[in-house]
């Protein structure tokens, strides 16, 4: 198999994302005209509002928070079969005792996450992992205002002491070079400033690989579901006790 580097994974993404966003509309999106906020392109939104929470009995394990929008909800598969179920199952086999939360919602915006976030604080999680933006950025929103946003569930997070870890993402390249700079930088400086572990692109070895990939150009498959899993396992595996 050809290995590819991250960069060309992203713009692979860019590029299928452009074609999902300027051609036509595919199964489980909702486009909607957005604006020219921040130099960005007319947009929509790439998912449906659903909310995919589960595992959320307590069985008195440390919970492990999966904080995002429809790529940690799952959006177009089971939800058994989306990356916080597989990373449950990773850590099951790998021998740690946590009990994994889905808390995706499809099109929640880095607003939305903020809206909701006493929702992740209230379950004292032991590790959250926080993936939002890419509906930010598909909707044109001002970068200052979902890095402000990111800002503040970073810093409320951090606060309570849960451990966080930074899941990325990019966007197509037609959008404006400066908006799409700012987009990405979004990621590392917040990553530094509360020094939390960084995944830059949460589809990493997703993209490229036949079957990993829904028919919609954005959404991983059930076997696209295992290897995010497998990358935020390798993400917060330094947080992990046994």
């Amino acid at each position: 198999m050809i290995q590819r580097s991250p960069f060309t994974l992203m713009c692979t993404f860019a590029v299928a994302a452009m074609f999902l966003l300027t051609g036509c509309e595919p199964k489980h999106h909702d486009l909607t005209t957005g604006s020219k906020n921040g130099g960005a392109t007319p947009t929509g939104s790439m998912e449906m509002k659903s909310d995919a929470v589960a595992n959320d009995v307590d069985d008195g394990r440390p919970v492990i928070a999966c904080f995002g929008d429809s790529l940690t909800a799952g959006l177009g598969v089971d939800v058994d079969n989306s990356y916080p179920a597989d990373l449950q199952r990773e850590l099951d086999k790998a021998g740690y005792r946590y009990r994994v939360v889905n808390m995706g919602i499809s099109g929640d915006t880095t607003k939305d996450a903020l809206a909701r976030i006493d929702r992740v604080l209230a379950m004292k999680p032991a590790i959250t992992v926080v993936e939002f933006g890419g509906n930010d950025g598909l909707r044109g929103v001002p970068v200052a205002n979902s890095r402000q946003n990111l800002d503040d569930i970073l810093g409320r997070l951090t606060h309570t002491g849960t451990q966080v870890a930074l899941a990325g993402i990019t966007l197509p390249p037609q959008y404006s070079a400066p908006y799409i700079q700012q987009f990405n930088e979004t990621y590392t400086v917040l990553s530094k400033k509360y020094s939390v572990p960084l995944l830059p692109f949460v589809l990493q070895d997703v993209y490229g690989v036949p079957g990993s990939i829904q028919a919609d150009g954005i959404h991983p498959t059930a076997q696209g579901c295992k290897q995010v899993a497998k990358n935020v396992f390798t993400l917060i595996h330094p947080m992990l006790k046994k």
